[in-house]
Parts: structure tokens; C-alpha cells; sequence
């Protein structure tokens, strides 16, 4: 009978577990509602890569800063 009514109870702990329990819910929950797939986040990254490219093919070059 370990831990029944021995010692005096620290309320610290149990106030800080039970925040942790209530942040790690709203997260869980937060992740459901507002989260990506995993595929909406792989599209999102191509298309940054494509912009990326695209902005980078276009890019002038500026003859002050060409020291070949």
C-alpha cells in the first residue's frame, strides 16, 4: 500500500501535471483542427521550390557585384 495516505501530498505536482495534461490536450486538439496532412505540407514545399526556381531563373544579373 505504497503512496496510500503516506507523507504529506505535494500540491505543486499535481498542479503542475494536471497543466501539463490540459496543454497537451488543447494541443491534440489544436493539431486536429488546424493541422496539414502530410501531403498538403509535401505540395505546399514543391511549390516553394518551383517559385524558388522560377524567381531564380528570372534573377538579372547586376553587373557592380560580377567580379569574374
Amino acid at each position: 500500500m505504497a503512496g496510500s495516505g503516506s507523507g504529506p501530498v505535494n500540491l505543486n505536482r499535481y498542479r503542475k501535471e494536471k497543466a501539463r495534461a490540459e496543454k497537451k490536450a488543447r494541443a491534440n486538439q489544436n493539431a486536429v483542427t488546424y493541422g496539414r496532412t502530410k501531403a498538403e505540407k509535401d505540395l505546399d514545399k514543391a511549390r516553394n521550390a518551383q517559385d524558388v526556381r522560377r524567381l531564380d531563373g528570372t534573377k538579372r544579373d547586376d553587373p557592380k557585384t560580377d567580379h569574374d
